[in-house]
């Protein structure tokens, strides 16, 4: 099994993948994708088209189609999350950093679906995987306690269909995320089929409360496994088989 890491969007993405399965124009490749994202989306990069937009230099409407497309997506997500998920800062300035990252994401798996059937890539925290470890079959993942760094709460084997997890918490990076009622979660993790979809909803969850939980859980094909910031821990159904056998906060 090879490891190849770069540092892309502020934090470091991993590729895990069998010695002969990818090639140096494949990695290559899969790279580019997350230049390519960073560089349109940015709003650490003043080059970035979405800078130009937040500083009042360009209109979104005058942006790529491409971009405003990506906008119209986090729309959607805002619309089907009720609100919990906006593309929209309390500052009114446009940040697409919850949807950017998971799309490139998505589009380095399409490459290297091309190239291997037995893949890892995480980003951050966030994994998408296709197959099986060589040695030890399934994929293996661990999410980490939120109260003790040092510690994995759950554990569980990704794949197919659920080859998508994204966590998303303040253990980490601290309050990034714009809450807009009772913080309620400390970090919330969300298992689904696609990318996009376990980023958003892991956002989405931890900058809502228990009712945005409920109705999540009730309207997509996911499991989630939420610490709250009291200490309680939420597993749906198909998040409880992954909780370790030290947590005791499972309800």
């Amino acid at each position: 099994m090879t490891v190849h890491t770069f540092g892309t969007m502020g934090t470091v993405a991993s590729l895990r993948f069998a010695t002969d399965t990818l090639s140096p124009a494949d990695i290559a490749e899969v790279e580019a994708v997350f230049t390519a994202h960073d560089r349109t989306y940015s709003l650490w990069d003043e080059r970035s088209p979405l800078s130009a937009v937040a500083r009042g230099d360009l209109r979104l409407v005058d942006t790529d189609p491409a971009i405003r497309e990506v906008y119209g997506l986090a729309i959607d997500w805002r619309q089907r999350t009720d609100g919990a998920f906006t593309p929209h800062r309390p500052d009114g300035v446009v940040d697409l950093s919850g949807v950017v990252k998971a799309l490139a994401m998505r589009d380095a798996g399409d490459v290297l679906d091309r190239a291997s059937d037995a893949w890892l890539l995480t980003v951050g925290g966030d994994v998408l995987a296709r197959g099986a470890h060589a040695d030890e079959g399934s994929w293996t993942v661990g999410v980490v306690d939120p109260d003790r760094r040092d510690a994995l709460a759950a554990s569980l084997q990704i794949g197919s269909p659920r080859r998508a997890l994204a966590t998303s918490g303040i253990a980490e990076r601290g309050e990034h995320i714009w809450v807009r009622g009772a913080e309620t979660f400390a970090q919330v993790t969300v298992a689904a089929d696609d990318i996009v979809t376990a980023d958003v909803l892991a956002t989405a969850v931890m900058a809502g409360d228990q009712a945005d939980l409920n109705r999540i859980t009730a309207s997509f094909a996911v499991d989630v496994l939420a610490f709250g910031r009291d200490g309680s821990c939420v597993a749906t159904p198909g998040a409880r088989p992954w909780l370790a056998p030290t947590t005791v906060r499972a309800e």
